[in-house]
């Protein structure tokens, strides 16, 4: 138990901008024990953004209020994961072979295929979003924090599946995920959306399912495998997937 919470503050520290209590001791050591944590750090980073944009409801428009909610989350997360996109992109972008894009991905300037492909990924997810809330603010925060948890998941299908594209870097620790973790994390990624409609809940994860196995596909041919960029990039992508097929399944 106590191995369990000490891996659970490691991926609160790492994944997000929330202060580790003192009493956790050296939060970062238990790293490699925290990738099946993902999904959960998802939920709580949804619920938060929900919170937010409700509350923003009682006294804005709604397209403010869901941006709001929009940076609210980026807040949290300290942009990780859109840091994560960005690189990716322009690693992907403007490498030619699997050298040079890692090498462009270690690269903390933005160029210009992660700079336009985060603008772009940011629009369809904000006009998405309120295009969700539209619905009813209940509806938009069930949604919002069932596509943080099973975009957490889909991060951890490559951590699962795919092997770490370089000998050292910042996620290497997270590379450790047994098949018990791997389960855990699939039961906390997925039971948020079982509260959606079911034909609903089934085309936001075909959704979502196609945009991971489309980035590990992508990322095994180019990469070898995958990188913390890559986690970032496919918790983005497969994000804005699920509410394409919300949206796709509401007509």
């Amino acid at each position: 138990m106590r191995d369990e919470l000490a891996s659970f503050w490691a991926a609160v520290g790492y994944f997000t901008r929330i202060p580790v209590p003192a009493s956790a001791g050296d939060a970062m050591a238990p790293l490699a024990r925290a990738a099946h944590w993902l999904p959960l750090i998802g939920l709580l980073v949804g619920a938060f953004g929900a919170a937010v944009t409700l509350v923003a409801l009682q006294v804005w428009p709604q397209p403010i209020a869901v941006l709001l909610g929009m940076g609210a989350t980026l807040v949290l997360t300290g942009a990780l994961h859109e840091d994560g996109l960005a690189d990716t992109l322009d690693g992907l972008g403007g490498g030619a072979t699997r050298e040079d894009a890692l090498r462009i991905m270690k690269d903390p300037r933005l160029g210009s295929f992660g700079a336009l492909g985060l603008m772009l990924t940011l629009s369809l997810k904000f006009l998405a979003l309120d295009a969700l809330a539209a619905s009813s603010p209940s509806f938009f925060a069930l949604a919002l924090i069932s596509a943080h948890a099973a975009s957490r998941f889909a991060a951890t299908v490559l951590i699962f599946t795919l092997e770490y594209a370089r000998v050292e870097g910042k996620a290497k620790p997270l590379t450790t995920l047994t098949k018990g973790g791997f389960v855990f994390a699939a039961g906390v990624g997925l039971a948020p959306s079982l509260a959606l409609p079911w034909s609903q809940a089934a085309f936001a994860w075909l959704f979502a399912a196609l945009a991971t196995l489309s980035a590990a596909c992508l990322f095994k041919r180019r990469l070898g495998g995958y990188t913390g960029d890559c986690l970032g990039a496919t918790q983005q992508i497969s994000e804005l997937a699920f509410y394409l097929g919300l949206l796709c399944a509401c007509g």
